[in-house]
């Protein structure tokens, strides 16, 4: 991995994209098995794990769990949350969104996502 890298957010409904089988997975597996550093915020890590824990096998949720956490794990500090109610105003954003935003801001990552909400932003992939 080079220093120029640019990191990569992927946000809730990719991982849950790119753990399925629907149309959408290969295009979210390509970011996340790319050469660019993950960036993981702790509420992505939240997210996809309920989602899997009420609908897929524990060795699914398990495998995402050790995926997850040998990427850049981010949680929500005080700053953190500050730039993301300042972004939630701004744009309009709900507080989950608002928040992997601010982390993918704070990191300089490309958010990608099938999440309309972000449609417009600067710094987003939309799948």
């Amino acid at each position: 991995m080079t220093t120029d890298s640019k990191a990569v957010l992927v946000d809730s409904s990719g991982w849950i994209a790119a753990i399925g089988t629907g149309p959408k997975a290969p295009d979210f597996q390509r970011h996340i098995a790319g050469s660019e550093p993950l960036v993981m915020p702790t509420i992505v890590l939240y997210e996809v794990l309920k989602k899997l824990l009420l609908t897929a096998e524990k060795s699914v949720a398990d495998r995402f769990v050790s995926h997850a956490l040998r990427q850049t794990v981010v949680p929500l500090d005080d700053l953190l949350a500050q730039q993301a109610a300042e972004i939630s105003i701004r744009h309009q954003l709900p507080m989950a969104d608002a928040i992997i935003y601010a982390t993918a801001r704070a990191h300089s990552a490309e958010v990608v996502t099938s999440d309309t909400h972000f449609q417009g932003l600067p710094g987003v992939t939309l799948i």
